[in-house]
C-alpha cells in the first residue's frame, strides 16, 4: 500500500446509502499514514453515525457551519486533497454552480486543492441530462472523477450508478496525492501471472503464477504518476483500477501486446511467469481419456520473450527489470540470466518457499544491476516489494 504519511484528506460524506463504504475508504486512508477529516452533510448522518467517522479518524468530525464558522476555511486550506464519497446528485449540482450553503459545501469551495468525486445514485438520475450538465461543469473545472460503476443498486435495479470500491477510490486518490515521482509521465509496461500453452481446446501446459507480483508493481507504478499498461495472463488477481489492462492467453499473445507496447514505453518490467515449453502440435479437439493410455507429448521451447524484445529495447532505450524464480544457485543463475537477456536489472528468489511461494502475499527478493551489485530485500508483503523495486528502477531512471 502507498505511503501517505503526512498527508492530509478532506472527506465529504453527502446522503447517499453508500455512505457505509467510506467509511472503508477512511480506514484505507488512515492505515496507509493520511490525515483524514471528515464534513458530513445533514442527509449523510442518517446514513452513517457522526461517532462512527471520529472513532475511526480520531478527529472530530464536522456537520455545521455554525458551530465553528471559520472550520470550513481551515479544512479547505490546509488538505491536499479532497474527496466526496458518495457524492449524491445534489451535491454534484451544488458543486457546479458553487453553491455554500453548508459546511459540506463552504468548504469544497473554499478549497484549494485537487477534488475527486465519486458518484453514487439511481440510474435514471445518473443518465439525467442535469447530472450530465452538471458533470460537463465539474470536470470542465478540473474536478476529478472515478466510477460510478454498473450493478445492483439500493432500489433492487441494476445499472450505472454504484460507487465505486473504496479499493479502487483509494487508489486513486493515493496517486493525486504521490504521483509526482520520476516515473510521472513515463509509459510503463508491466507483464504479469501465467501465459498458457495449448494441449487441445480445454487443456494447457503452463508456470504457476496467481500475477500477484506484477499487479502489485503495476499498481504501485500507476499510483506513483507512471502510466501504465498491464500486460496480463490469467491471473486468479483481479487485475486494478487505473493501468490500461491488455489480456493475452499464451506467450505468443503476450509477445504480440509487447512488440506494440513497447512503441513507447520508457519502462519494462517482466514479471510474467511465461511458459517455457509449448506443445508441439496441441490437438484441434478434445483428448478422450478412453484410448489414450501411454498418451506422450512432445515440448518445445516456447518463445522467449526478453530475447524477442531485445533489439526493440535496446534501440528505445527502455529500462527493464526482469524476475528469475530458481531452485538451485539463484544468484548464479540469475547474473546469467541478466547478462543473456540484456537486462538493467534482475529480481531473482527461491522456488518452494511456502512464505514467498506462487499464490503468497509475501515474497523475498534479491535485486541484482548490470554492474553486478546485489542488495537483498528482507520478506515482505508483496506491495512492499514492488515499492522498493520501483525506488531502484526511480534511481536508474535519474
Amino acid at each position: 500500500m502507498s505511503s501517505l504519511g503526512g498527508r492530509r484528506v478532506l472527506l465529504v460524506v453527502s446522503g447517499g446509502i453508500a455512505a457505509y463504504k467510506s467509511v472503508m475508504l477512511v480506514r484505507l486512508l488512515r492505515r496507509a499514514g493520511a490525515r483524514v477529516d471528515v464534513v458530513m452533510t445533514s442527509s449523510a448522518e442518517r446514513m452513517v453515525g457522526v461517532a462512527t467517522f471520529e472513532a475511526l479518524t480520531g478527529r472530530p468530525v464536522f456537520t455545521d457551519l455554525w458551530t465553528e464558522p471559520l472550520a470550513h476555511i481551515e479544512l479547505g486550506r490546509e488538505a491536499d486533497l479532497a474527496v466526496v464519497a458518495p457524492a449524491t446528485a445534489n451535491i454534484l449540482a451544488r458543486m457546479a454552480h458553487g453553491l455554500a450553503d453548508d459546511m459540506a459545501t463552504s468548504t469544497l469551495l473554499a478549497a484549494a486543492c485537487p477534488i475527486l468525486v465519486c458518484p453514487a445514485m439511481n440510474l435514471r438520475m445518473w443518465a439525467n441530462p442535469a447530472t450530465r450538465e452538471n458533470m460537463r461543469t465539474l470536470r470542465s473545472n478540473g474536478v476529478h472523477v472515478v466510477g460510478p460503476e454498473e450493478g445492483e443498486l439500493a432500489e433492487g435495479e441494476e445499472g450505472p450508478g454504484r460507487m465505486s470500491e473504496p479499493d479502487d477510490i483509494f487508489q486513486v486518490a493515493a496517486r493525486l496525492l504521490v504521483g509526482k515521482s520520476g516515473l510521472a509521465g513515463r509509459k510503463v509496461v508491466v507483464t504479469a501471472g501465467p501465459t498458457l500453452a495449448p494441449l487441445d481446446p480445454v487443456r494447457f501446459v503452463g508456470n504457476r503464477s496467481s500475477g500477484r507480483m506484477g499487479i502489485a508493481l503495476a499498481m504501485a507504478a500507476w499510483t506513483r504518476g507512471a502510466e501504465v499498461t498491464l500486460i496480463a495472463g490469467p491471473t486468479s488477481v483481479q487485475p486494478p483500477h487505473g493501468p490500461k489492462v491488455v489480456r493475452v492467453e499464451t506467450s505468443e499473445d503476450m509477445g504480440r501486446a509487447l512488440e506494440t507496447e513497447l512503441d513507447d514505453a520508457s519502462v519494462l518490467i517482466m514479471a510474467a511467469a511465461v511458459s517455457d515449453f509449448v506443445v508441439d502440435h496441441p490437438s484441434e479437439t478434445k483428448i478422450k481419456k478412453a484410448g489414450a493410455e501411454g498418451l506422450e507429448l512432445r515440448l518445445e521451447p516456447g518463445p522467449d520473450l526478453l530475447a524477442e524484445t531485445r533489439k526493440q529495447r535496446a534501440s528505445r532505450g527502455i529500462l527493464t527489470l526482469g524476475f528469475a524464480l530458481e531452485t538451485d544457485d539463484p544468484i548464479g543463475n540469475a547474473m546469467k540470466k541478466l547478462s543473456a537477456k540484456g537486462l538493467d536489472l534482475i529480481a531473482v528468489n527461491e522456488a518452494g518457499r511456502p512464505d514467498r511461494g506462487v499464490d503468497a502475499e509475501t515474497n523475498q527478493v534479491t535485486l541484482i544491476d548490470s554492474e553486478g551489485v546485489v542488495v537483498e530485500f528482507p520478506l515482505m508483503q508483496k506491495t512492499e516489494v514492488a515499492e522498493r523495486l520501483l525506488d531502484h528502477l526511480e534511481e536508474r531512471l535519474s
